[in-house]
């Protein structure tokens, strides 16, 4: 038995070490302790100095109670210890101090939220931000630019996003790049962060808003400057005309303009892409193409993924407000074609 229960013992102790190890291996794309904005390092700093300050605390206080345990133990023989009615230094100590803690705590905090109240520096990038279930809308009103789940900023440039919902309210959350902010219907919350460095960083919606909650992700390209530019310039530049595209392109296109029953299982009812339809209730699709997933991170922007997205998409995103339009497969073969050629 003896033998049975060590093994146990060293059975549960190796697990409990690999389930640590794995734990701790990552990655962690969503990680708020690898900040690549000032908005993150803010926050960051503000979290460690917190965490170091209450470890000081932690070990001056139970040093105190170990010692207090050892040195004031029952000893056999040992006279009754002398009864104390009130100490008035230690009374002053016991006050001042946990005050001292809170002033040492809440001054860096109070200064971190004015850090980061969202207020805008002169030549930020300002970025419309609507909530839809359950997807996000981009708005550049400096570039006349109509993007989806996909937000592009500069790195090394502040960005400056005003934040509303159309219906239920969300939360937009980018940990590596800052704090999360409501997104309230009727009302513009704004949060703005300079990104340092290039790169994808993932986002969520933290604000549970229906049946695919879960599934309203989000993702932040921060790209060179010249990179930067180089999108801004493909995305205020209209589709190739319909004469250039080839024949299986040509039909999706037809696809996608056609008008069905009833009208709102139409693409255009919903969605706009330029110079072809002006929908607003749906993602705008201009250049769909050039984006790396659909259906807000639900699935690759690849032709298997977008024909999925496209045959069933209330089976990929539960509630989805796209409904299941009843393409034939010769259609979605060809709606793939047109949209993935649209960068």
């Amino acid at each position: 038995m003896a033998l049975l229960r060590g093994q146990t013992q060293t059975a549960l102790a190796l697990g409990a070490l690999m389930m640590w190890v794995v734990g701790c291996q990552g990655p962690f794309p969503q990680s708020t302790l690898a900040p690549t904005a000032d908005f993150g390092a803010h926050i960051d700093d503000l979290f460690r100095w917190i965490f170091w300050f209450a470890v000081a605390v932690f070990v001056v206080v139970e040093a105190l109670l170990v010692y207090v345990l050892i040195r004031y133990r029952a000893r056999p023989g040992a006279p009754e210890p002398e009864r104390v009615h009130g100490n008035t230094l230690l009374e002053i100590g016991w006050t001042m101090v946990p005050a001292i803690i809170l002033i040492l705590i809440a001054a860096p905090t109070i200064q971190t939220i004015f850090r980061t109240d969202g207020t805008p520096a002169e030549g930020a990038l300002e970025v419309d931000v609507i909530g839809h279930q359950w997807w996000w809308e981009y708005r550049y009103p400096e570039f006349g630019i109509t993007t989806a789940n996909e937000l592009h900023v500069q790195q090394g440039r502040q960005v400056s996003l005003r934040l509303t919902s159309q219906d239920v309210i969300h939360s937009f959350w980018a940990p590596r790049l800052g704090g999360k902010r409501d997104v309230i219907a009727g009302r513009t919350n704004r949060l703005a962060f300079t990104p340092d460095s290039v790169g994808v960083f993932l986002g969520q919606c933290a604000e549970f808003c229906g049946e695919s909650h879960a599934k309203m992700g989000l993702r932040v390209m921060v790209d060179a400057p010249e990179d930067f530019a180089a999108w801004v310039e493909r995305e205020r530049s209209a589709p190739a005309p319909a004469e250039s595209l080839s024949a299986l392109a040509r039909q999706g296109l037809e696809a996608f303009r056609l008008v069905r029953e009833p009208a709102s299982n139409s693409c255009i009812a919903c969605h706009a892409v330029q110079a072809v339809s002006f929908g607003v209730l749906g993602p705008n699709l201009s250049h769909v193409g050039g984006r790396t997933t659909v259906g807000a991170a639900a699935l690759p922007n690849t032709p298997a993924g977008l024909a999925q997205w496209l045959r069933d998409p209330v089976a990929v995103k539960p509630g989805s407000k796209m409904p299941r339009i009843g393409l034939t497969e010769d259609e979605i073969t060809a709606l793939v074609a047109y949209l993935q050629g649209l960068r």
